[in-house]
C-alpha cells in the first residue's frame, strides 16, 4: 500500500471501483460540434455576515478609466504600477455598493451610475434582484457623495426607484451639488455631474424622503455616519457594526489600488480638495488597520471587501477569503 492509500484509503477504493467499472462502459463518442461560447458573468452580488448583519455587495458594473490622466502621478510610473498588477490603461474598474440587512431594517449604501455613466454600468437594481430582493423593500439610502456614479441610480425617469426608502447624506453635498447657482457658475466640463445629482436625488427631496445630517451620528441603528470630506465637500464613510464586528464603507477614498496603496498621497482628478482628500484617506485607512475592520471599497474589484494592514507609508490590501457559506 503506498503512501496515498495509507493516507485516504476511501478515496483510493472509490478511484479503483470508477477505473475498474470504466473497462464496462462504452467508449464516448467524439463530440459533434464545438460547444458556443456563453460570453457572460454571474449576477453581481455576493454575501458575507458581519455579526447578525447580512451584508450583500451588489456590483453596478464596471467602467473604463483614463486612470494614467487622472491620477496626480506620473503617467510612466502609474502604467509601470499598473503593469505590475496586471492590468492597464484605461483601468476596467468596479462601481460598488453595498446592501446591509439589519434584521429591522434594509439599507443600501450608493446606488450605483444608472444611466449617468454609460451602457457598461446602470446594473445594481438588476443585481439586488438577483439577491433576492426588491427596490422596494429598501428602508433606508446612505449616499456616500452626489457624484454620478453613486446616486445615478437613485432616479430614473423622474420616479424615484426605491419609492419607500428615506434617502440620508451629508448637507454640504446636497447644498453643492442641488445648488442651480452653483450649476450656472461650473465650467461646462462639470455640468453634468450636478444636473446628474439634481435628477437622481430631487425627486426624492420633493416627496419629503430626503434627510441629510450634519454632523456625525447613527441616523439608522448600526450604522454610523463617519465624515471623511475631500473628495467631495461632503463626502462620507459609513461604519456599520454588530455584535463587536465592523464594516467600513470608505466610498471613493480610494480608485486605484495598483497605484493608491502603494502611495497614498497619490490623490485623483475628481477630488475636489486634495490634500483633505489624502488626510481622509489617511485617518480612515488607520481606523480599519487598527481595528481590524472588514472594509467595502466602491471602486476596488468586485466585491470590494477586504481588510487593510498597514506597511510603513503604504497598506496592503487583504481581499476577504471568499466563502460559500454565510457564518
Amino acid at each position: 500500500m503506498n503512501r496515498f492509500q495509507r493516507l485516504f484509503p476511501l478515496a483510493a477504493l472509490s478511484a479503483a471501483l470508477v477505473l475498474g467499472g470504466a473497462a464496462l462502459l462504452v467508449a464516448p463518442t467524439a463530440a459533434s460540434a464545438a460547444a458556443q461560447q456563453q460570453r457572460t458573468q454571474a449576477p453581481g452580488f455576493y454575501r458575507a455576515m458581519l455579526g447578525d448583519f447580512e451584508i450583500t455587495a451588489l456590483s453596478d458594473g464596471t467602467v473604463d478609466l483614463g486612470v494614467a490622466k487622472l491620477l496626480a502621478e506620473p503617467a510612466a510610473r502609474t502604467d509601470a504600477a499598473l503593469a505590475k498588477a496586471f492590468v492597464h490603461d484605461p483601468l476596467e474598474t468596479s462601481v460598488n455598493a453595498f446592501l446591509v440587512n439589519t434584521g429591522s431594517k434594509l439599507v443600501l449604501i450608493d446606488a450605483g451610475a444608472g444611466t449617468l455613466f454609460g451602457p457598461t454600468l446602470g446594473k445594481l437594481v438588476a443585481n439586488l434582484r438577483a439577491a433576492g430582493y426588491q427596490p422596494e423593500q429598501v428602508d433606508d439610502i446612505f449616499i456616500t457623495h452626489m457624484h454620478p456614479d453613486h446616486v445615478g441610480g437613485l432616479s430614473a425617469d423622474g420616479q424615484r426607484v426605491f419609492p419607500n426608502a428615506t434617502l440620508h447624506a451629508d448637507k454640504r453635498e446636497s447644498d453643492f451639488w442641488l445648488s442651480q447657482d452653483r450649476l450656472a457658475a461650473a465650467p461646462e466640463g462639470m455640468k453634468g455631474f450636478f444636473q446628474g445629482a439634481m435628477a437622481s436625488v430631487n425627486p426624492y427631496v420633493a416627496a419629503g424622503k430626503y434627510q441629510p445630517f450634519e454632523a456625525d451620528g447613527e441616523p439608522v441603528p448600526g450604522v454610523r455616519t463617519l465624515a471623511s470630506h475631500g473628495h467631495t465637500a461632503g463626502h462620507t464613510s459609513y461604519l456599520v457594526e454588530s455584535k463587536g464586528q465592523r464594516l467600513l464603507v470608505i466610498g471613493d477614498l480610494i480608485h486605484v489600488a495598483a497605484v493608491q496603496f502603494a502611495d497614498p498621497g497619490v490623490t485623483i482628478a475628481f477630488d475636489s480638495d486634495a490634500k483633505a482628500a489624502e488626510r481622509s484617506r489617511e485617518a480612515v485607512f488607520k481606523l480599519a488597520a487598527g481595528e481590524g475592520a472588514l472594509v467595502g471599497a466602491a471602486h476596488l474589484q468586485f466585491p470590494g471587501l477586504g481588510h487593510l494592514r498597514a506597511a510603513g507609508k503604504s497598506w496592503q490590501w487583504v481581499p476577504a477569503n471568499y466563502s460559500t457559506e454565510l457564518k
